[in-house]
Parts: structure tokens; C-alpha cells; sequence
């Protein structure tokens, strides 16, 4: 049979529709975690409406800015530049089941509205450079409604100050793949009432931690600094021996 380019032109329409039906495929779906919870839940509620169920935090504002852009349930945009990654808690990716409703709740509440970030001082930020922390609206902690309303999934990944199992309630799904199913609070990178009774400095940047004297702790900005009290609580949470001054 001969192949003229009407024919060749057709091979290729094929083989574009097939490769994007690969790639929808395989398309990321972090955990896998997904909800059949309906839009119309909070169609008609307000974010007042949200708010008023629940109670004051008890975390504190350490940075605000307006959000300009909710990237999913999980994470937003400030007009400072900051992109936040909600700690403790991951929502659907897109193309999952539940994806749209837990982004369109937390715009809701965020988009477009000044909102406090209480960080996560165990471990300020992520791989893709998030900071991690508590996104907080006139006083409420967002990560523990997103949690209540079974909006998003437990993701507990140390070391961290916050314990999301803490905000949960005892029927919120936990991450298989990141997740700490201990029913019991860790101990926590802040157990040392002040950085004088430390024994050592850890740098939840870097993650490793140092002795008081290290030149290193010197040069670490005081936002990053986390006082254990012990060699074993600092490997406990996470954090590395520092290869200068071998704690």
C-alpha cells in the first residue's frame, strides 16, 4: 500500500491521542487519598458560616500576607511571595476524587483575605522550598477544619512541632505512606525550656544538630534554631550529627 502524507498525518493524530491518554494515565495522585464529600455541602455556607463551628486556636500568627492563589486543599500563595504548605494534612491532587471541593473550601476561607501562618519552627520548609505551617483565619486553624470536615487526609511527618493527630477526630484517614500511627505525642523538639539549659542546637533547615559552641550556631538564624536536651532527642526527631563538631 502506498503511504502518502494524508496517511502519515493520521499515524501521528493517533499517536499524540495515545500518548496523552498515557499521560492522563499515569498522572500523578500523591497518596491517593480521595473523598466523595459533594460541592453542595458548602455551596451555601458562607465563610463566617465555616468559621463560627469552630473554636480559637492556640496557635499564633508568626507571618501574614493576603492569599493570592489556592493551589489545591494543601497549599497557597501569599503576596509576599511565600508559597505555604499546609503541615499535617494533605488533600486530593488534582484529577482525584475530591480535589475541587477541598481547593474551593479553602478559597472560601483564604483567597483573597489576610491570613496567619503560625511555621513550623521543627522544620521551616520542604523539598520544593513551602514553607510549612498552620494556615490561621480570624483566629481558626484551617489544617484541623480541613481534617474535621474530612476534607484531607492525616500526613504526620517529623520532626515537626505540630501533631495532627491532635486537630483529627478519631474517624480522619491517615497517610499510609507518610504518617505516624502512634497514639501517643512525640517528644517534642521544644521539650528544653530555654537555650541556655540545652545541651544541643539543631538547624530544622539543614536538620542537623550541634553543640552550643559550634561555630555553626553562631551563624544560624534564631527562626531556625531547635534546643534538645539530649543526643537521643535530637536523633529522635530527625535530626543528623553535625560533622565539625561530632555532638
Amino acid at each position: 500500500m502506498k503511504i502518502n502524507k494524508k496517511h502519515i498525518f493520521s499515524l501521528l493524530i493517533i499517536l499524540i491521542i495515545a500518548v496523552g491518554a498515557l499521560s492522563i494515565a499515569s498522572a500523578y495522585t500523591g497518596t491517593g487519598f480521595s473523598h466523595n464529600i459533594p460541592s453542595s455541602k458548602y455551596y451555601d455556607l458562607s465563610a463566617s458560616d465555616i468559621l463560627n463551628k469552630y473554636q480559637k486556636t492556640d496557635c499564633h500568627v508568626e507571618e501574614s500576607g493576603i492569599c493570592t492563589k489556592v493551589v489545591d486543599g494543601d497549599t497557597i500563595y501569599l503576596d509576599n511571595g511565600d508559597k505555604i504548605r499546609l503541615v499535617g494534612v494533605n488533600t486530593p491532587e488534582r484529577g482525584v476524587e475530591g480535589y475541587i471541593v477541598s481547593k474551593n473550601f479553602v478559597q472560601k476561607l483564604c483567597l483573597n483575605k489576610k491570613v496567619g501562618i503560625d511555621i513550623d519552627d521543627s522544620k521551616h520548609s520542604d523539598r520544593y522550598g513551602r514553607t510549612l505551617g498552620v494556615v490561621i483565619v480570624n483566629g481558626k486553624n484551617v489544617n484541623e477544619m480541613l481534617l474535621k470536615e474530612g476534607l484531607a487526609e492525616i500526613m504526620y511527618m517529623p520532626p515537626s512541632e505540630f501533631y495532627p493527630f491532635d486537630w483529627a477526630d478519631s474517624d480522619t484517614q491517615v497517610s499510609s505512606s507518610h504518617s505516624s500511627s502512634s497514639s501517643s505525642h512525640p517528644t517534642s523538639s521544644k521539650s528544653t525550656s530555654s537555650s541556655e539549659s540545652a545541651s544541643y542546637v539543631g538547624n530544622s533547615n539543614t536538620g542537623k544538630f550541634h553543640e552550643p559552641s559550634c561555630s555553626s550556631v553562631n551563624k544560624m538564624s534564631d527562626r531556625n534554631k531547635v534546643f534538645f536536651s539530649g543526643r537521643n532527642d535530637a536523633i529522635s526527631q530527625g535530626y543528623a550529627p553535625c560533622k565539625m563538631c561530632n555532638p
